[in-house]
């Protein structure tokens, strides 16, 4: 079976619960609508209020929406999925989904590392803060993170769809790159050799970036006032949290494709695959928007104001 013949792929991770799909529906859905409302929400209201016009809520904004954007790239493929018989996708809307979510991932990861720098220069370097973090800077620095997360996964995309498949069973729920590449009939030589060289030079360069950042505002909380450790605390506890979660959804995902996971339950083999894109748009909205007082005044003067 080649590339030619294979026009869709089969999710084998579902399996028959019966009418209890209906309550699982029911479930996601509520999942679905609560991460939409809670990131439009604050998305409306960082846009809206100018004293949130600064460059840590705009990189917030920027987080949001890409929440926005990596739900809405899972959550509807899983209800159509869940009230589905037959488990199957094309090998078109593969691929856009395969993009969407990797893009996802890579914008929270950039995004994230940006706001550690961010948050570097407003307490370590407070005095040159408002002119090395010009409005001018924060466009740039955000439509870099976009704009090369796009490059980086239409090549992984290209590398991929242009070898042979000799297969259309994925062991997963939706579409993920790792297994589609498992499918190919011939080396993936090409695209291991480019993840490897990307893992190295961009990714491992930012975590260095954000260990560095982190290192050096827990010098400054040790060594500065009780002010400054107290901006550090409450404009630094949300992000940290937000690291570590995505930080453990990334061990969970590479776990599960680079290890034999046959001896762990399917469901919650499941789950684990559905913990990164689940958990960062449930979890960011809460921890920035309870968090962040400015935000949190906000929304709740907003409420007031319509009652």
């Amino acid at each position: 079976m080649n590339i030619s013949q294979v026009s869709y792929f089969i999710l084998s991770a579902y399996f028959d619960i019966g009418l209890f799909k209906y309550l699982v529906f029911l479930i996601i859905m509520c999942v679905y609508m609560f991460i939409i409302s809670s990131n439009v929400l604050l998305v409306v209201v960082i846009c809206v209020n100018r004293s949130l016009h600064e460059p840590m809520y705009m990189f917030l904004c920027s987080l949001f929406v890409n929440e926005l954007y990596g739900s809405s790239s899972l959550f509807p493929f899983l209800l159509v999925q869940i009230l589905s018989d037959l488990h199957t996708v094309s090998v078109p809307l593969c691929f856009l989904q395969i993009f969407c979510l990797y893009m996802y991932v890579n914008v929270e990861f950039y995004n994230l590392a940006v706001m550690s720098y961010d948050r570097y220069l407003a307490i370590c370097h407070p005095l040159h803060y408002n002119t090395q973090m010009s409005f001018n800077i924060v466009f740039r620095l955000t439509a870099l993170l976009w704009g090369l997360s796009v490059v980086v996964i239409v090549l992984m995309i290209i590398f991929n769809a242009s070898s042979e498949l000799c297969g259309n069973i994925i062991d997963r729920v939706f579409c993920a790159n790792y297994y589609v590449v498992k499918l190919s009939c011939s080396s993936a030589t090409a695209s291991n050799i480019y993840g490897l060289v990307y893992t190295f030079s961009v990714l491992f360069s930012l975590a260095a970036l954000i260990l560095y950042t982190y290192v050096k505002i827990l010098q400054v909380c040790f060594s500065g006032s009780k002010q400054t450790r107290k901006k550090a605390v409450n404009t630094c506890t949300p992000h940290l949290v937000s690291l570590l979660n995505f930080s453990f959804g990334s061990f969970f995902a590479v776990l599960q494709s680079r290890f034999d996971m046959s001896r762990v339950p399917n469901m919650m083999r499941i789950i684990l695959s559905l913990y990164f894109i689940t958990c960062q748009p449930l979890l960011n909205p809460l921890l920035y928007g309870l968090k962040l007082s400015k935000i949190r005044i906000t929304c709740r003067t907003l409420f007031s104001s319509q009652t």
